[in-house]
């Protein structure tokens, strides 16, 4: 089992949830997050005074799933959430040692 993290812009949240429905994901996690990589933020100009804005905002998926699935997904977010321009964000891979669901006690791949 494997917990896929990606990191993305916000407005490419309904395709990449769309995506990751049609690879055959049944759950995720959102979270709106901020941050920064190689693009370092850019300044913006707000009443006449310019400012730096250092943290852009990104949304953050987790999804666990199967061994099985780990490449269709990752190929399925790329496919989604590419826009070629810096910023696109990153897709992170770990292993998940034990999971249950807290309803009915089931463990490991019954619970995803």
């Amino acid at each position: 089992m494997k917990l896929i993290t990606v990191i993305i812009k916000p407005f490419k949240l309904d395709d990449v949830r769309e995506a990751l429905s049609a690879a055959g994901v049944h759950g995720l996690t959102v979270t709106e997050v901020k941050g920064f990589g190689r693009q370092r933020g850019h300044t913006e100009l707000y009443r006449g005074a310019e400012y730096v804005v250092d943290f852009l905002p990104k949304v953050r998926i987790d999804v666990a799933v199967g061994d099985e699935l780990v490449e269709t997904v990752i190929e399925a977010v790329l496919k989604s959430a590419r826009t070629g321009k810096v910023g696109d964000g990153k897709i992170f891979v770990t292993s998940l040692e034990h999971v249950v669901r807290i309803r009915t006690g089931e463990s490991d791949e019954a619970a995803i």
